[in-house]
């Protein structure tokens, strides 16, 4: 298997690197020899300096305590006991991506210099990720401010060699593992308890992986939407460029395009001209056999596809910027000799934007739901089958079991499209008057990025058991003739009523993994 390295140098780490990393066992990470000098005198000053002047969590207690002056003898007691006294989380544990996705942001962060972390601490956080092992980090348990205090924490207990971690599929007491593989327990030099758990890490990791899995779900949304189109013989001006021109919004016209280039090869959609020949105004008013134009979700996919995609690009660049940033507290400016404190651990920029991204993929949900019905309702389409039924309709049943998943799902999705961000509740004796919920906010976001997925997967088989009813394969988009192609691999069409629980999830895992459009879109 070949190998990959990337260099960590914590100024141009990217979201697609750290969501590699996640799936890819053969990709390690390095710190950069620059970085780990810098990271040496920034050390080398703190050591120099906490002697003579009181700072902040290196000989002070923390949070509301932070006015108790700590010994000169127990400063690195006080490191272990923060560990020890925020590795409290509760509930499952996180997705091990998630876990590995924060240690790799956690150590990019570090690699800048200004935490006061040492070059051994570093090292001993490469390892674990280089050799993938995964601490347990329960689920609840953040506030997003001091950043992901308590999920950090669980990292810095394995890094110590407490705690469980995951280890090749096994969890195991981490000192099990770590004696296993003759790793030493790191000991905690001062502030280095508060380098690894103070700052965004966790919610900025999870936040890189749901971006790209947002990303997939655009993609597939634009792709199922000129199924769609085509399926239903839809006007072609609903994309032309001109009309797009006309409201340039990027993420409109870019969805546009992709939808053009898609359909090319397509003989399904109607021309306007075509149709004006065929039907004459009159003096008389009458009713033609045809729609002048299609229902909102069918005429507005750019439309409404587009700011989903704008969001995204937007989010993508803050979450960019956030891993590659420094949110702990305090700072260490090496360059003026100084510390400074502030609150650059605060989670708001990553739960903003995350919540925002969220709201727009449940808009994404919604536009799927409605052409699901479309398809399924006769009274609406007046032409398919109810529920796509291709049998006996009120004998058999056809897809109406699905929709039910589909609506039940949206709806789902709905609730969870409050945003997180605005539950603040004070806490930490007051200290932390104001808070992000940025971790919680990314967990809400990736249950409905999940949820996403299911309607998708519904609408990809109900488009399917549509091309059967209309038999004309031949006529579609290339584009078109391989998703259905791949459906009817993994979910043969329904006539007879039957179980088909297995072959769901099969069509789920495929939208998962499913290819991502060439699109040009940040």
């Amino acid at each position: 298997m070949k190998m990959k390295t990337i260099v960590l140098t914590g100024s141009d780490l990217r979201v697609n690197d750290i969501y590699a990393i996640t799936q890819e066992s053969s990709i390690s990470v390095e710190i950069a020899k620059s970085s780990l000098e810098w990271v040496k005198k920034s050390k080398e000053f703190l050591e120099q300096e906490f002697g003579k002047k009181i700072i902040y969590g290196v000989n002070t207690g923390f949070g509301p305590m932070a006015s108790h002056i700590i010994g000169r003898n127990e400063i690195i007691e006080l490191q272990e006991n923060l560990i020890h006294g925020h590795a409290m989380g509760m509930g499952e544990p996180l997705p091990t991506s998630y876990v590995l996705a924060a240690m790799v942001v956690r150590l990019n962060t570090l690699a800048k210099g200004y935490s006061g972390a040492s070059p051994e601490l570093l090292k001993q956080l490469q390892i674990f990720i280089n050799k993938r092992i995964i601490p347990v980090v329960p689920e609840h348990g953040a506030v997003g401010t001091s950043g992901d205090l308590v999920q950090l924490a669980h990292i810095a207990l394995a890094l110590i060699g407490e705690g469980e971690v995951l280890y090749k599929g096994k969890r195991e007491r981490t000192l099990k593992v770590l004696r296993a593989l003759r790793i030493k327990p790191y000991k905690l030099k001062p502030k280095e308890g508060l380098s690894l758990i103070n700052g965004t890490s966790m919610m900025a990791g999870i936040a890189s992986l749901l971006c790209v899995e947002a990303r997939r779900l655009v993609s597939l949304s634009i792709e199922t939407g000129a199924f769609s189109l085509e399926t239903v013989g839809a006007f072609d001006d609903s994309i032309a460029e001109k009309l797009h021109k006309l409201r340039p919004h990027r993420g409109q016209g870019v969805v546009a395009q992709s939808l053009r280039t898609l359909l090319e090869s397509s003989h399904l959609l109607r021309h306007r001209d075509k149709f004006q020949k065929k039907f004459l105004v009159t003096n008389t008013t009458h009713k033609i056999p045809e729609s002048v134009q299609e229902v909102y979700s069918l005429r507005c996919i750019p439309q409404v596809v587009g700011p989903v995609l704008d969001t995204l690009a937007k989010t993508w660049k803050d979450i960019e910027i956030e891993i590659n940033s420094v949110t702990d507290n305090p700072v260490i400016d090496l360059k003026r000799k100084m510390l400074i404190h502030g609150g650059n651990f605060h989670g708001d920029y990553v739960a903003v934007a995350i919540d925002q991204l969220k709201i727009s993929l449940v808009k994404l949900a919604m536009l799927s739901e409605r052409r699901i019905n479309f398809f399924m309702n006769h009274s609406v389409n007046n032409f398919f089958p109810p529920f796509m039924n291709l049998k006996k309709p009120g004998l058999t049943m056809g897809l109406q079991g699905l929709q039910f998943v589909a609506t039940s799902t949206t709806a789902q999705n709905q609730t969870l499209a409050f945003p997180h961000h605005i539950h603040s509740i004070p806490t930490n004796a007051d200290n932390q008057d104001i808070v992000s919920m940025g971790t919680d906010a990314t967990l809400f976001a990736a249950r409905v990025i999940e949820n996403t997925y299911v309607v998708l997967a519904i609408e990809l088989i109900t488009l399917a058991q549509a091309t059967d009813f209309l038999g004309e394969r031949g006529e579609y988009s290339s584009s078109s003739r391989l998703l259905f192609r791949e459906m009817r691999k993994l979910f043969p069409a329904i006539v007879d009523d039957r179980d088909v629980s297995k072959k769901l999830e099969k069509v789920l895992q495929y939208v998962k993994q499913s290819k991502v459009l060439d699109i040009a879109w940040l």
